[in-house]
């Protein structure tokens, strides 16, 4: 399977870059792989961010509570 992938540039303040080589050297990793890897979780933790976001905005969604879930799953106190 070939992967493609796209170069993209981006200027970061210095501490942030320092922050980066720091953790790059203590992991004994490339910056490239913890730049990828943190905007893995970016999109993922945005993904389901803007999911509940919907969610919380429809008005047809039941919305249950805490003690509700608890009783559904059956983790009554």
């Amino acid at each position: 399977m070939i992967q493609i992938s796209t170069s993209a540039s981006v200027r970061l303040p210095d501490d942030i870059a320092r922050g980066l080589e720091d953790l790059a050297s203590a992991l004994d990793r490339p910056k490239t792989y913890i730049i990828r890897k943190a905007i893995e979780a970016y999109l993922e933790e945005y993904a389901d961010y803007f999911i509940a976001l919907e969610r919380m905005n429809d008005k047809d969604d039941r919305i249950v509570s805490a003690g509700e879930m608890r009783e559904l799953l059956g983790l009554q106190d």
